[in-house]
């Protein structure tokens, strides 16, 4: 995975939506009507006064049978967001292989999705761990104020680099409906971007 800082990633997003002549609005509503608005969203784009349903059908799985990694790869796929071109989806190959989304309209953002029993795990590098000016406290920062990213947390992993990162991850039960799915995998990385706003100046090199 790519390991570009999520500001670069960010001011990417802005700066293509910005230059189509878009102006950021920030609506609450619930989950299950995440995917109403985003084809809302795409319509305006497109020009077109979208019709909102009443009611939808949701993609699911059966009540005994949970996603594995290849049954999510290919219902991801085939989603309107993938066909719509707003994220790539793709294997990543290994011992136990995970999905790579690459979110187009979020800078390019790389978020990585693994499949293990019951759970459904989403995840994107933020920073290096020595990257950060004061590491205790920021963590106790983090720690204080993570609430603030609903359906995501922080933590640390190994990179392929030796060096330690700082994450964010969601999960979800692996039974999901696919809507869910990717209203997770939009929360995440709308908070990724927000983190790096966020969290920008406590880093050693801000500007």
């Amino acid at each position: 995975m790519a390991t570009k800082k999520p500001s670069y990633y960010q001011s990417k997003y802005r700066e293509r939506l910005r230059e189509q002549g878009y102006v950021k609005r920030e609506v609450w509503i619930p989950p299950d009507y995440a995917k109403i608005l985003k084809d809302c969203e795409t319509a305006l784009r497109a020009g077109v006064m979208p019709i909102i349903p009443r009611t939808r059908k949701e993609t699911r799985m059966s009540q005994d049978e949970n996603w594995t990694t290849e049954t999510l790869l290919e219902a991801l796929s085939q989603s309107s967001e993938a066909i719509g071109g707003s994220m790539e989806v793709s294997v990543v190959e290994g011992t136990d292989p995970g999905i790579l989304v690459t979110m187009k309209e979020f800078g390019d953002l790389p978020l990585l999705m693994s499949v293990s029993g019951s759970q459904i795990i989403v995840e994107t590098l933020l920073w290096p761990v020595d990257e950060v000016e004061d590491s205790a406290g920021f963590n106790e920062m983090i720690l204080k104020t993570h609430k603030l990213f609903p359906l995501s947390t922080f933590g640390i992993v190994a990179g392929h680099d030796s060096r330690d990162y700082y994450e964010m991850f969601g999960s979800l039960s692996a039974g999901s409906i696919l809507n869910s799915v990717i209203f997770e995998i939009e929360t995440l990385a709308d908070n990724a971007l927000q983190a790096a706003e966020a969290y920008k100046t406590d880093l050693k090199n801000a500007a």
